[in-house]
């Protein structure tokens, strides 16, 4: 079984990502790698974001690991918060005080339209490589539902009536952004074996 290390702290993504990848790899965190450091995100991409994580991994850990940044890109707002979608309310990485923010943004605005963007990098044997997910949905007025993190109580995606927080998590890992770029991410893989 090949064995990642995904450039992550956060358990709700950690979980997210072994629940879509299943058994067929096997996923640590930096925890279990020793690396306790803050990996700075300082690009103004996604792309440019989770390279940074994969490539801070791999040159000091010499493993093969993946990263990810994600997004919430509201049309309205120009695509904001985009890239500073976890620290939209400020540097604290505040879920609570960054729905606030976008929700006020959005008062009194009709197109509610949005996106979840979530980039993948990959670093295998030295090489680099890219994996994108989308989901479109909307942004509602007021949150509903417990589960999930981040803007899932105020995100509906197409095609459903749930926010992405009343949903049960295996229906959201099957359609979410995430889920999107994990079975990209899953199908190289599984080439390249």
């Amino acid at each position: 079984m090949k064995t990642f290390v995904f450039a992550t702290n956060n358990a709700h993504k950690l979980d997210e990502v072994s629940a879509i990848v299943g058994k067929d790899i096997q996923i640590q965190s930096l925890k279990a790698i020793g690396c306790h450091d803050d990996i700075p995100e300082t690009a103004d991409t996604l792309e440019g974001n989770a390279l940074l994580k994969a490539r801070y991994v791999f040159e000091r850990y010499h493993t093969d690991c993946f990263a990810d940044d994600t997004g919430l890109e509201v049309e309205a707002l120009g695509g904001a918060p985009g890239v500073y979608s976890a620290r939209y309310a400020g540097e604290g990485h505040n879920s609570e005080a960054n729905v606030r923010k976008l929700l006020q943004a959005l008062q009194g605005v009709e197109n509610r339209k949005a996106q979840f963007r979530t980039v993948f990098a990959l670093i295998i044997n030295g090489e680099e490589h890219l994996f994108e997910g989308i989901v479109k949905g909307r942004i509602i007025a007021e949150k509903r539902g417990m589960s999930g993190f981040g803007y899932d109580p105020v995100f509906v995606p197409e095609g459903h009536e749930e926010t992405f927080a009343e949903m049960p998590s295996e229906l959201k890992n099957q359609i979410s952004h995430r889920a999107v770029a994990t079975r990209k991410l899953c199908d190289f893989l599984t080439g390249i074996q």
